[in-house]
């Protein structure tokens, strides 16, 4: 089959767009009415539903057992996240905790998912019981592993998760785990 030549494309692409009479006086029609490049006249069924069942992803719940000062962590790390990832997770939870005083210094472990271990250890957080992301209360921190890689953290926000970046969908590496502090 020959290649279009651009003129016969602009024709075709014209003439696709060319509603019928019909069409334009039945606006409840779910058919649209076009000619082909051949002149011929065509019919083409208009979706009018594309999905049936809006996907929504819950939003997380306040805890108020919880320290206030990881609720404010997840504030800040929101305010100064990026668009996209930098691969600077851990760093900007870090000093996401530290602003917000949820850990008194800086945290000193090199990969994020050793942040767990540190946070338990050093300042008082604790593992929560929680696999699902999405069950987190807002300001927990999530610590995924990702065999001989660095890993990812990031903080639960009421209607996302935060590190270096936004994000509504938590990261599909593995959880390793949710931790908190009272």
């Amino acid at each position: 089959m020959p290649n279009p030549t651009p003129r016969s494309l602009i024709t075709a692409i014209s003439f696709a767009l060319t509603v019928s009479a019909s069409a334009a006086t039945a606006p409840t029609s779910t058919v649209f009415h076009f000619k082909d490049p051949s002149g011929k006249s065509q019919l083409a069924e208009v979706m009018t539903k594309y999905q049936a069942k809006k996907i929504v992803y819950p939003f997380a719940k306040v805890d108020p057992k919880l320290n206030p000062q990881l609720t404010r962590a997840a504030t800040i790390a929101q305010e100064r996240a990026n668009a996209h990832s930098r691969s600077l997770c851990w760093r900007y939870v870090k000093e996401a905790l530290l602003k917000s005083g949820a850990v008194s210094s800086y945290p000193k472990t090199a990969y994020a998912k050793d942040a767990g271990q540190e946070l338990v250890s050093n300042f008082g957080f604790r593992k929560l019981s929680v696999h699902d992301p999405f069950k987190a209360p807002v300001g927990a921190v999530l610590v995924y592993g990702a065999g001989k890689a660095a890993g990812h953290v990031e903080i639960r926000t009421k209607d996302g998760f935060v590190s270096d970046f936004r994000s509504k969908m938590p990261s599909p590496r593995p959880l390793l785990g949710v931790y908190t502090k009272s």
